[in-house]
């Protein structure tokens, strides 16, 4: 098997010919290095770690085969800036964090070392995890593998986790981490064609992954396929003393969930989330979906979320609040960049040009929202009254999934779009990309978007299944049995080599 071939296997493909010898993690490694190396023009990677991660693949080499092999020994995987690994630059994508190096390991990362995964390095992202397109980060933009019918216009991969999703899709690495706010796992996978999952809110530890809005944020993966998310899952999850909203819960064995039949599933279909050009190829693709469900014996039932249409408002209330009060940290005090000062400036005049210097546009336009919106005489008006509707934003899901098992919405109103196309002048209609996954991150429930095929331009586009919290092996084994029925076989042709 030659190393291209090699590197378009993913998790579960890989571990099979590591466990039976056929190939070696060094060997794997090596063939995921030499398509980095060879991809500069993505610019998924913004720190690669190739040293370490041919040590950790001698190491691998050692165990395979032996009692102490873990589930992913011998995997190379990509880390989202976002996460803290040990002696290796985090930046969040801002340049207000020049050259941090952390001291420590977050949770999610250790698990995933622990199981004997391989490091590659750090993968590009939106400052701070803010934006949908990958064009706000200190690095430059993500540019998606994936290019339109007859056109080499660049397009963007989604944000946040634009980087993770670029590295999956162009067999740059076996799976990637993402954190996911209002969307930054489930679109990126979406715009790329792959499978994005993010978890029940407190599955997954935030410990070490640097904040940007502390009750929305959770981690999970960026696959190629269900059964890779359902591997990486397990890895990931579990509770953590160090993270005070992480669940006590037993994680199951995500990967023996899948196969099973899903005769007699009740799909919840909400009108709330309908497109509005019914010969989209959005919407015909969220119909192809649902036919296959049926064949499947799934039972289709429209239901109805009635305070969806305040779930983005609602959101852009509430994640800027608390990127606000997380992002006051940076001063240029204690670690990152700090502005040059005058002889007679004062500490408050460091604060302010290191802050100005340091955040880019988007990051500042969230930070004086957020402070608006929690200032004095204005709290009641905007931030009481968005935690209201997000609370009620809840109470219609937990009716719902009284009725049914799990929801099918789209994921994006539309496939990738051409970078700078949006948001330049209006940031709202950047905003209006998450308008299918925002919902699932104010009630803190399970969502995955899962590739359905591509549009008129050659584009691939998602589905989106949304559970009941901590219905993750109910959610992976709906996707794995749509999966196959779907067979999404499409690649982006290799224009980057």
């Amino acid at each position: 098997m030659n190393e291209v071939e090699l590197t378009e296997l993913g998790i579960k493909d890989s571990r099979d010919l590591l466990n039976k010898k056929e190939i070696s993690a060094k060997e794997l490694t090596n063939a995921y290095i030499q398509n980095i190396e060879q991809s500069v023009k993505i610019n998924a990677f913004i720190e690669k770690t190739f040293d370490k991660a041919l040590m950790q693949a001698s190491e691998a080499d050692k165990i395979i085969g032996t009692d102490a092999q873990k589930s992913l020994c011998g995997i190379p995987l990509g880390i989202k800036d976002l996460f803290c690994c040990k002696n290796i630059k985090t930046q969040a994508a801002s340049y207000i964090l020049d050259n941090f190096i952390p001291p420590y390991e977050s949770t999610v990362t250790q698990k995933l070392w622990n199981e004997q995964a391989i490091m590659l390095g750090k993968l590009n992202m939106d400052e701070f995890a803010m934006g949908s397109s990958n064009e706000t980060s200190t690095y430059g933009p993500v540019i998606n593998p994936w290019k339109s019918r007859g056109s080499d216009e660049p397009l963007t991969p989604g944000g946040s986790s634009g980087g993770s999703s670029a590295a999956v899709a162009a067999n740059l690495c076996a799976g990637a981490t993402g954190t996911d706010t209002g969307g930054s796992i489930r679109q990126p996978a979406s715009f790329t064609g792959t499978v994005g999952l993010k978890p029940t809110y407190g599955r997954c530890s935030r410990w070490g992954i640097i904040a940007f809005a502390s009750s929305f944020d959770q981690a999970g993966p960026i696959t190629k396929n269900v059964t890779d998310s359902a591997i990486m899952l397990k890895a990931m999850s579990g509770f953590d003393p160090l993270d005070s909203t992480s669940a006590k819960i037993e994680v199951p064995d995500y990967e023996r969930e899948l196969g099973k039949d899903i005769k007699g599933l009740r799909v919840g279909l909400a009108k709330e989330y309908g497109l509005h050009k019914d010969g989209s190829e959005a919407k015909n693709k969220l119909d192809h979906a649902i036919l296959l469900l049926e064949n499947l014996g799934a039972e289709i039932i429209e239901v109805s979320l009635p305070h969806t249409e305040f779930a983005l408002p609602t959101y852009y209330v509430l994640a800027p609040a608390e990127a606000s009060s997380n992002l006051a940290r940076y001063d240029g005090v204690r670690y990152g960049h700090r502005a040059k000062l005058g002889s007679n400036d004062s500490i408050l005049e460091l604060y302010e040009k290191t802050r100005s210097e340091g955040f880019g546009t988007e990051v500042k336009r969230r930070i004086l929202i957020g402070t608006y919106v929690l200032s004095s005489g204005y709290y009641d008006a905007y931030y009481k009254r968005a935690q209201k509707v997000r609370s009620l934003i809840k109470n219609d899901f937990d009716k719902v999934f009284k009725n049914v098992d799990l929801i099918l919405t789209p994921t994006t109103p539309t496939s990738a779009f051409p970078l700078g196309s949006k948001g330049t002048q209006d940031p709202v209609e950047m905003y209006m990309n998450d308008i299918f996954t925002v919902p699932a991150n104010l009630a803190g429930l399970p969502a995955l978007s899962l590739p359905v095929g591509l549009d008129e331009l050659g584009l691939p586009l998602g589905v989106q299944l949304i559970g009941d919290n901590w219905r993750e092996p109910l959610l992976l084994n709906t996707a794995f049995n749509l999966e196959n029925a779907l067979a999404f076989e499409s690649r982006p042709r290799n224009w980057w080599a």
